[in-house]
């Protein structure tokens, strides 16, 4: 179902010629999202001056949501990226063939829940009924279904619109949903656009982990390439994370936000790459078992399986 689904959804974001293009020779292919330290990572090419030694080079894709980079894993157009929490668990579910290799350390505050300024929705609470935008299994998908669980509301008693961000602005924007669960940087530039209120962020709900995730057959035959971009991902990791204007100012034309919004988005990314060890591995079982326990997995997974194993 979920390879069905893969197609139409990367046709749709205009993606369907990275499928039918085979990767280069000693090339790895790396998909990125508009926030985060992979995104860094592209724009500064320190990944490029590590892999050369190595004889390979790198191209880059962007897409829209950590599902649907997943997706593309799933079937073979990328082989390294990075999501939030939620998707690299429905990837495991319908079989992709992922790896967790690291993850950064929590960022509950890059995510919340989002009404227009003159809502008269004032609390989670109040979203009984009500019809919310979001990206379906992504990072928000479970801080949403926390934030319900917290507030007394049944997950089945909120009516859901499963877009992608864009898609998901223009419905909040005009109307056509009450609220939307979104993340960073979408999330600042929808404040700063439309004075939208926060109801909730993920503190004290979620975690928010950023995972970075490597395709099994990849990592088996290039196992140094996947350790060469998580240095370079620890070295931009301890750059960034003190230079906030100065990310900010570098990214805003290639994401199309301007610096003093992104600033605010940076700002609450986490900074620190780290190996994965049993307490994440614990957490992500978790979320696992709430989406199945609600139906939202076709079966139960266990996430200790698809953990990379460190190398010798």
């Amino acid at each position: 179902m979920l390879k069905k689904f893969v197609s139409l959804t990367i046709a749709a974001i205009g993606l369907g010629a990275i499928l039918s293009a085979p990767a280069a020779a000693d090339e790895v292919r790396i998909g990125y999202q508009k926030y985060g330290t992979l995104v860094i990572l592209k724009e500064k090419g320190l990944l490029e001056q590590k892999l050369e030694p190595l004889g390979f080079t790198v191209s880059w894709t962007e897409f829209p949501g950590g599902p649907q980079l997943l997706e593309a894993l799933n079937v073979g157009a990328i082989d390294f990226g990075t999501t939030g929490e939620a998707p690299p668990i429905f990837a495991q579910a319908a079989g992709a063939p992922l790896l967790y290799v690291g993850y950064e350390p929590p960022a509950p505050t890059s995510e919340a829940i989002l009404v227009a300024k003159d809502s008269p929705i004032k609390t989670v609470a109040d979203l009984k009924g009500k019809r919310i935008a979001l990206n379906k299994g992504s990072n928000v998908h479970y801080f949403l279904i926390k934030a319900l669980e917290k507030a007394g509301v049944a997950y089945k008693d909120v009516n859901i619109s499963f877009l992608p961000p864009a898609d998901a602005r223009a419905a909040f924007e005009s109307g056509a949903v009450d609220a939307w669960a979104i993340w960073d940087p979408f999330f600042a530039a929808a404040q700063a656009a439309t004075e939208a209120r926060a109801l909730a962020d993920g503190t004290g709900l979620v975690s928010n982990h950023q995972f970075f995730l490597s395709e099994k057959k990849f990592t088996a035959d290039h196992p140094q390439v996947v350790d060469a971009i998580l240095a370079a991902l620890e070295e931009i990791d301890a750059w960034a994370k003190d230079r906030h204007d100065e990310v900010a100012a570098e990214l805003s034309p290639k994401v199309g936000i301007s610096a003093p919004i992104l600033k605010a988005a940076v700002e609450r990314l986490s900074y620190g790459l780290k190996p994965i060890d049993d307490a994440v591995i614990a957490e992500q079982q978790k979320i696992a078992d709430t989406f199945f326990e609600l139906g939202l997995l076709p079966k139960a997974i266990k996430i200790s399986d698809v953990i990379r194993k460190p190398t010798s």
